[in-house]
């Protein structure tokens, strides 16, 4: 009997609005969303800055960041090999091959063996990252083993996660992250003696609503105060998109670490 033909490949999604054409990993598996355009917009980096997206996943933050600074290089940090291989595809097939580089690697690994798979220290002049949001013991993990490793991590990861984004950056380099709301204490005792000039912008469903998440920058080896900054609000009172969430999605503007 003749082999079954392969089933049809999917498409790639257009992503803020057809700014990149991206593959995702298998159905069920975690999806860049929200937090991706959010945390791909936080931060203006300089023309030739070297961008490291820390925790890459199938690489939506990192290209979008290539896409929209021409003349800036990225690197993308994931430790699926599978998911990896997906993010150099993806880089491929967007034309940024040639300023993109994919190491798999886990964050969380001993110091030599991140630098023996190239994440070295001093690399990057600014690393973006949405760390796991969850902590095993304390969530029910997904049964599709991707979206489980993407959302959770060992207890007290949250730390090791950022000590990794302090080696990767050089001495004045910024940090960009994205976390529930909730965790703004955890995140900002994980900070502390790491780096200043932190400042915490809450993020809003709508605008009489708790905060969802935060979005936390802050310079490596700043002794600057903390600030805390206006909020972002994504909807408004009819569930649209506010403006600045609409000009995100399409791939412009930058929301920017000041009031």
């Amino acid at each position: 009997m003749p082999e079954a033909a392969a089933a049809p490949e999917s498409p790639p999604d257009a992503w803020l609005g057809g700014t990149l054409q991206l593959h995702h990993a298998a159905r069920g598996a975690h999806r860049a969303g929200t937090d991706a355009v959010l945390l791909a917009g936080l931060l203006d980096p300089s023309d030739d800055a070297v961008i490291c997206d820390v925790g890459s996943g199938t690489g939506a933050v990192g290209l979008t960041m290539a896409r929209r600074v021409p003349t800036a290089r990225v690197i993308l940090v994931e430790r699926d090999p599978d998911v990896a291989a997906l993010a150099r595809r993806n880089a491929e097939l967007n034309g940024l091959s040639a300023r993109s580089t994919v190491l798999t690697v886990d964050v969380l690994a001993p110091g030599s063996l991140r630098h023996a798979a190239g994440l070295v220290p001093d690399l990057a002049d600014l690393v973006l990252t949405n760390p796991p949001f969850f902590e095993a013991g304390h969530y029910r993990p997904s049964p599709v083993a991707g979206k489980a490793d993407a959302h959770g991590f060992p207890p007290g990861s949250l730390s090791g996660w950022l000590r990794t984004c302090v080696d990767v950056l050089r001495p004045g380099g910024r940090l960009g992250l994205i976390h529930r709301a909730d965790t703004l204490p955890a995140c900002l005792d994980a900070l502390k003696g790491r780096f200043g000039a932190v400042a915490v912008r809450p993020v809003h469903a709508r605008a009489e609503q708790a905060a969802i998440r935060v979005l936390i920058t802050a310079v490596k080896g700043s002794r600057a105060p903390l600030a805390l900054l206006p909020p972002l609000v994504l909807q408004d009172a009819g569930g649209r998109f506010t403006p600045q969430l609409a000009e995100l999605n399409a791939g412009r503007g930058w929301i920017g670490s000041s009031p």
